[in-house]
This record gives structure tokens, sequence and C-alpha cells, in this order.
């Protein structure tokens, strides 16, 4: 039986959690849970999904997630495959929006911190010097802080999150999670069965048999609990894959194409500069350049 789509953290006597992650693969469950989450990739590569949006990720992917925003760091097949040398490894801070007390952020002195908060219900990532800032203080939560300090480390990093600019919201401004936790089953499958088959041809028909429903019925459900339609989905999760290939520069433009699950190479072009705003080649010089 598949873990359940709604995830409650144990119970611990700390007011937050800190963990390192080291497994040969990332949760391979779409979940949420009540508590906000930083994480941080250190090691791996895959595909992220936070609610409606979906982006390659790889080390040095730095994330902030609100209270039920539903996620998933889908890790590459090759990690499933227990390959030698293959591993991921993170760094997560889970914690309750009352961790410090019910009052505590309602105070004049954290404005900042709380339009921090509500931001982070969409989904944020930052770039640049804030990023690097985030991860050398994540690293410290995780391996040296302890005691009275680690909260005033947390509350230091969470006050320059909140001071800095140059962040990025994930999520489409309109998106809410409607996903029932009794619809988990059905969720799963469909993701599972895209990641797995995206480089060939998908069957609208066997995607919507696989979720039990009719077709007609299948991409009304898709549409509402994913703030996309189905082949919109379904042309994201190809594009995300072909922006890893791109950025590995080992194939040709029209091979990315094919292995990315394109028929036509005008199609691709078409539904990545549709998608990521850049076409292929440009894509590629602005990761050059980054």
């Amino acid at each position: 039986m598949k873990q359940p789509l709604r995830k409650d953290l144990e119970p611990v006597a700390a007011s937050f959690i800190v963990k390192e992650l080291v497994e040969s693969h990332f949760d391979p469950n779409w979940h949420f849970h009540p508590h906000y989450q930083l994480f941080l990739v250190e090691e791996g590569t895959g595909t992220r999904f936070i609610g409606d949006s979906i982006k390659p990720f790889g080390p040095g992917d730095l994330v902030f997630l609100g209270p039920n925003l539903p996620h998933l760091w889908r890790s590459d097949q090759a990690y499933f495959s227990k390959q030698p040398g293959l591993i991921t490894k993170g760094i997560v801070i889970y914690f309750a929006d009352d961790f410090l007390g019910n009052d505590f952020f309602k105070k004049q002195e954290m404005n900042l911190l709380r339009q921090l908060l509500n931001h982070a219900r969409q989904g944020l990532e930052w770039t640049g010097p804030t990023h690097s800032y985030a991860e050398t203080a994540l690293r410290n939560l995780a391996t040296q802080a302890v005691g009275f300090e680690r909260i005033l480390n947390l509350l230091t990093l969470l006050n320059r999150l909140s001071q800095a600019t140059d962040y990025r919201f994930l999520t489409s401004s309109g998106y809410t999670n409607t996903v029932k936790p009794s619809e988990t089953d059905r969720m799963q499958l469909v993701h599972d069965y895209v990641l797995d088959h995206f480089p060939d041809e998908i069957s609208l028909d066997t995607v919507s048999d696989l979720a039990g429903m009719t077709p007609p019925a299948f991409c009304r459900y898709f549409k509402a609990r994913a703030n996309k339609t189905f082949s919109e989905f379904v042309s994201e999760v190809r594009i995300g894959h072909a922006c890893k290939l791109l950025m590995a520069g080992k194939l040709n433009i029209t091979q990315i194409s094919f292995e990315s699950g394109f028929r036509t190479l005008s199609n691709f072009n078409r539904q990545f500069k549709f998608i990521t705003g850049q076409t292929p080649s440009s894509y590629v010089r602005t990761y050059r350049d980054l």
C-alpha cells in the first residue's frame, strides 16, 4: 500500500526538526504535510514537483514550502537502479507555525517574517548571495548548532530570507491544494505512469483507465487538482527532462527532443519556448553564464 498523501511528522521534544538525508533516492511519493519545510539538495538530480510547478533539480536546489503545499523530488530513474556511486543527500528543516508559541509571529517586530511565511505558501526559491548564505546556514544548523543556539540560528536565517529580494515564487498565484488524502492512490498512479513513460506516446485512455475514470471525467478531475490540463502536465515533465539533458551537454537538440518524448523538433521547440520562455539554445547559454 502506498503512503498517504498527507504526512504527519513524528512528534519530537525539540521546537523544530533538522535532518540530514542520505538515501539511494528521495521520497518518490507526492505528498504534503502541515509543516513549513526548508530543503536543500546537496547531491542528486531529478524532477521537482511543487504545487503546479515542474522543474529539474540538482545539487544546490533550495526551496521553502508552506504548510500543505504538495511536493515531490522525483530522483532520476538511475537512482532507483542502485547504480554504484549514485546517492541522494539533502538537509531539511521542518517547523510548525506555532513552534515558538501561538502569538510569536503576530508581534509587530515579526512583520517581515510573517510576510515570508505567507509567501512560502506559494513556494519560494532563492538565487545569488542569499542562496549561498542559506546553504552555509543550513549546514551549520545540521552539524554544529545545539541547544538554544539552534533557535537563534534558525531565526537569523529566516530573518535574512525575509529581507532578501533575489527570490522567485514557485507556484502560480492562483494555485491552491484541492487534493484530498483519500485520493492519494489515484494521483500517485498518474504521476508514476507519466514519469515512467514520458519518453513514449502516452495514451489518455490508458491513464484514464488507471485512474478508474472515463477520459472526459479524468481531464476535468486532473485540471481541478493540478491547476493545469493533463497534456500540459505531460509537456512540462518532458521539458523538465529536456532541461536536464541540455545542462548535461552530451546530446544535441534534435536528440534531446526525441529522448524527451517529442516526435518532431518543431513541436519540441514550440513547447520549450512556451514553458521556459527561452529557446533551447538560449537556455543553454543562460545556464552556462550562471
